[in-house]
């Protein structure tokens, strides 16, 4: 089996990259707006050509005479880019015709050694394209392909010239394993730290960092291998308070993240270690939670309230305690462990990985049925249940999925079974069973269901 190609998409701000990209892989996952620079890291997405996958590579808008040091870092972000593509398609504009930033950006790739297609986006025009059509050969690219990414036009021939043209190397594309990658997702409100933790994981400059709210917009894919086991961190956008999500861009970049932990095994929540667990963050991780994923508390910037001489590795009182504390503000996710980073001096990374790693194997962790049921009788027996008169009787369980681990349990008459004997019966199986970080789903059914074939 071989890698999948990887094309990147680059070019000048607002020019479509993000429609094409979107079109590429055929889902809406980019943000798309007619604001110059929504796109700011680099962003992979997975598309299918003739049965053939390949990945893409979105990037932020290049510019060179911008000192801006957030556009410096685009910029550095979209290099990257075709470092690591097989085959590039460089996107123009046909309304806006030829310009000097686009000569920048095509003198950059002309001076490396990749495969680029030349495509000018928005040619929807025949007529107009006839008359433009000259001006972009001089860009020494090659023959310009017109294209609509709005619309689809074209499209099917950039795949195949793209696919034409990208040699890989069989020594170089063999995939060593076939194995399912455990998703991390890295959530949490603004400016905590989430690209800077993405950044410590990875060793390299894989998002943007920036003292300015909000710098990640778009949800961010990237594979890894920790300790031989593959890996995809999912970097957010950061979550706001409801009422301070009014601009377009901000919610479509929240709905995101939403949506980000949902496909993810575990959950990171990122908090300040100097601000403590805030209301926003409460809500986050109940969001984690209600979506069923594990849930590790990342407890950064951690290096600003352990004293200078304290070792920043190890378990410390200071930590014991916070946690302590923290764990009283989110009794109903006593289960979530504390692990203390510094994103920035690069501490407690391992830590972070290894607990996430530990967390994504009891979130699949599945109890055979027969020991289950001899559990919830044994417990059942120590704490009987009567409500309204009527006793609970439990006549069958079954861990009928995981990820999240959930609990079917056929009884005589779901109306008496109330949550606080839930949880006894969860703190039971916590107990015998560590599952430590995960949420247990319990789903009550009438012992009737069962008999006529409706249990799930």
């Amino acid at each position: 089996m071989h890698r999948k190609p990887v094309i990147a998409i680059v070019g000048r701000p607002n020019v479509g990259k993000s429609t094409l990209f979107n079109r590429l892989i055929g889902q809406r996952v980019a943000i798309v707006e007619d604001t110059p620079g929504v796109t700011r890291d680099r962003l992979y997405g997975e598309g299918e050509w003739l049965g053939q996958p390949f990945i893409v590579i979105d990037t932020g808008g290049i510019l060179f005479s911008d000192d801006d040091p957030l556009i410096e870092q685009v910029r550095v972000q979209a290099q990257v880019a075709i470092h690591e593509a097989d085959y590039i398609l460089f996107l123009v504009d046909a309304r806006d015709g030829l310009t000097p930033a686009d000569e920048e950006v095509a003198e950059m790739l002309r001076k490396g050694n990749k495969p680029v297609l030349l495509l000018v986006n928005k040619a929807d025009n025949p007529q107009l394209w006839e008359n433009q059509r000259a001006e972009f050969f001089a860009l020494g690219l090659g023959e310009p392909i017109p294209i609509s990414s709005i619309h689809g036009h074209n499209i099917a021939e950039v795949l195949e010239r793209a696919f034409e043209s990208i040699q890989a190397a069989p020594d170089a594309t063999a995939e060593e394993e076939d194995e399912e990658p455990v998703k991390i997702a890295i959530v949490g409100r603004p400016n905590v730290g989430k690209s800077s933790l993405l950044n410590a994981i990875l060793g390299e400059p894989r998002a943007i960092v920036s003292e300015i709210a909000g710098t990640t917009r778009d949800t961010l894919d990237t594979p890894f291998t920790w300790k031989g086991q593959p890996v995809i961190l999912i970097d957010t956008a950061g979550i706001k308070r409801p009422g301070k999500v009014q601009r377009s861009l901000e919610y479509y970049a929240q709905l995101r993240a939403e949506r980000a932990m949902q496909r993810a095994d575990v959950a990171v929540v990122v908090i300040d270690a100097t601000e403590g667990i805030t209301h926003n963050d409460r809500r986050i991780a109940q969001l984690a939670a209600n979506a069923g994923r594990g849930v590790v508390w990342a407890v950064n910037k951690w290096d600003l309230k352990e004293p200078p001489d304290g070792n920043l590795e190890q378990d410390t009182p200071l930590k014991k305690d916070f946690a302590r504390l923290m764990q009283q503000e989110v009794k109903w996710l006593d289960y979530a462990p504390f692990v203390f980073i510094s994103a920035l001096a690069g501490t407690g990374i391992e830590r972070l990985l290894d607990t996430c790693m530990a967390v994504a194997d009891f979130h699949c962790m599945r109890i055979g049925t027969g020991e289950l049921n001899r559990l919830i009788q044994e417990w059942l027996f120590e704490r009987p249940y009567t409500r309204k008169g009527k006793p609970l009787k439990i006549y069958y369980a079954t861990m009928a999925s995981v990820r999240p681990p959930t609990i079917v349990l056929f009884v005589n008459d779901p109306d008496i079974v109330h949550f606080s004997y839930l949880r006894y019966l969860e703190n039971q199986l916590r107990s015998r069973y560590e599952y430590t970080g995960v949420p247990i789903r319990w789903v009550i059914r009438a012992a009737h269901e069962e008999r006529h074939g409706k249990s799930s």
